[in-house]
């Protein structure tokens, strides 16, 4: 599925390198696979959805529920060696920092995650400072975090889950929230140096045993529509698709590169 929203919402455009349908139904929209799970819905027809190909269902659409299903629901069907457990550290979500990780999730989740779509999609300007502000607070917070002791990973030398949940607000931080929500009291890039960095190495690490290549095999070349799919998405929602949709450019080096001794 391509980043493209209508008002019909999300849909199979078939841009770039994307599917122009469902493969299974040749659905050309997300909205027919929640009505065919259930014709009365009236909910949200959001993204990311888990699909159940035997029960033709949908299992979850909230991405953090279904990146904890990915790392724990299906263990015993893979090798041994391939199981989270005897991952670097533990895997994703190891036991003995499951009670900070979760603390660390909720607290992005609402205030970064989330805080950064309310501040873009608010209709008033007091809606708009009310999250602004917060958002802002998080980043120093995170940063001071990441900063304390050089650590390379939010949690120590080890990637978990709260890296993943940070990273897909960081990569569109520069050119999505802050030129088109507006989220323009800091940027990443000049502002926050140990986010800076630990993004960096993220994005640019292509062969660890920590990320596999993940995050950048999952980014590009997606990060170079960003602009584009954020203008119209809010255009849609504000405007109800109305007006001009001019999408911002910049910055002109979307992802910078590694120092060198990095």
């Amino acid at each position: 599925m391509h980043n493209h929203m209508t008002e019909q919402g999300w849909t199979f455009s078939g841009e770039g390198k994307s599917l122009s349908e469902d493969p299974d139904y040749h659905f050309k929209t997300l909205a027919e696979l929640y009505l065919k799970v259930d014709p009365n819905y009236s909910g949200r027809f959001s993204v990311p959805v888990l699909w159940d190909k035997k029960t033709q269902t949908i299992v979850n659409n909230e991405s953090s529920d279904i990146m904890r299903m990915f790392t724990t629901a299906f263990e015993d069907l893979i090798p041994q060696h391939l199981r989270e457990v005897n991952r670097p550290g533990g895997g994703l979500y190891p036991e003995p920092l499951r009670q900070k990780i979760d603390k660390l999730n909720d607290s992005m989740h609402d205030i970064l995650n989330e805080g950064a779509y309310k501040c873009g999609l608010a209709g008033t300007q007091d809606a708009f400072n009310a999250n602004v502000y917060p958002l802002f607070r998080e980043l120093d917070r995170v940063e001071a975090m990441l900063a304390a002791d050089g650590r390379k990973y939010l949690f120590g030398d080890n990637l978990t889950e709260s890296d993943i949940r940070l990273y897909v607000t960081i990569i569109r931080f520069d050119s999505v929230y802050v030129p088109i929500f507006q989220c323009n009291l800091k940027s990443i890039r000049n502002d926050y140096p140990a986010i800076h960095l630990w993004f960096r190495r993220l994005y640019w690490d292509k062969n660890s045993d920590q990320t596999l290549g993940a995050f950048h095999k999952t980014t590009w070349p997606n990060v170079t529509d960003y602009s584009i799919g954020y203008t119209r998405g809010r255009r849609l929602v504000l405007l109800g698709g109305q007006g001009p949709c001019i999408v911002p450019p910049g910055p002109t080096v979307l992802v910078e590169p590694l120092p060198k001794e990095d």
